[in-house]
Parts: C-alpha cells; structure tokens; sequence
C-alpha cells in the first residue's frame, strides 16, 4: 500500500528528529521509503514555540494502517514525544496523511488527515514528490494550495 507520511518538529534539534525520522521510517519492517520531500520550515498554525521543520515521506508498506500508525508512534516515543495538550509543541510528529485511497475514521486514525487541505506545511512537501496527488473524497491536492497561499513556508536546502 502507498501511504504518505507528515513530519514535523520544533522542539529540540528539529531538524536532526525529522531527518532522523526518515532514517528510522526507511527502516520501518514491511516498508519501503519510495519518497522524500525538502525539508520546509513554517510558523506553528494553532500552536506555539519556535519555527516547525517539516517534511512527507511517500511508503510502500505491508503494514495496514493502524500498524503503520503504531510504528510511527514508536519512532515519536523513542524522540520523547508528549502529548501534554493539543497542538503541543514536540519533538517529533508523525501523522499518517494518506493510505492509499482508504478513508479511515476510527477513534486512533483519521486518513485522509482531516487538516491536511488547509496546511501548507502538508501540501507543499506533499505536491513537491506527488504533484498528481489526490485526497479520496476531497480531490486534487495542488486543487487546495490557493486556501494556504497566505500561509509562510520556506523550503530549505
């Protein structure tokens, strides 16, 4: 299954835990890292603390969702990440964006991730290495770019 991934981080050494991330996420069992995208920088939207690093990963993985999401909680955990309240600033944060064309509303997952169409720091990193990228039920990404325009992203070398 072709699932894509959403990093970010703005605690710590950010961009160290994103790159570190994908290392980790490349050597994930029954996945293979088939993408990733420049690293970004944005403001927090809806948070605090300084600047995020994010990024996408593109997977090819035997893992089901609910698997794929429990590894990637493994990786947040060995960064410390807390959830001390919503939209915390973290160490790390891994958010399973796309799985295929599945829609998945659980009470652990939601995919397609249910904010991703109004983030650039989603989009951007998303259209970067799948420009033909579509959200089941929602359409084209690249379709919802005009809606962040106003949103500051840097993408980093």
């Amino acid at each position: 299954m072709i699932a894509y991934i959403g990093i970010g981080a703005n605690l710590g050494d950010a961009r160290a835990n994103v790159e570190d991330a994908l290392e980790r996420i490349a050597r994930m069992p029954h996945t293979m890292l088939k993408a990733r995208s420049s690293l970004y920088r944005t403001a927090p939207i809806d948070s605090s603390g300084d600047d995020y690093i994010n990024a996408v990963a593109c997977v090819d993985t035997a893992l089901d969702a609910h698997g794929l999401l429990d590894a990637l909680q493994a990786i947040e955990l060995a960064h410390g990440r807390e959830r001390p309240y919503r939209n915390a600033p973290r160490t790390l944060d891994l958010d399973v964006l796309l799985y295929g064309d599945a829609i998945i509303d659980s009470a652990r997952l939601q995919v397609p991730h249910p904010r991703m169409t109004a983030r650039a720091f989603v989009l951007a990193p998303l259209l970067e290495i799948a420009p033909q990228a579509d959200i089941p039920g929602a359409g084209p990404a690249a379709a919802f770019l005009a809606g962040v325009a106003g949103q500051a992203i840097e993408r980093l070398a």
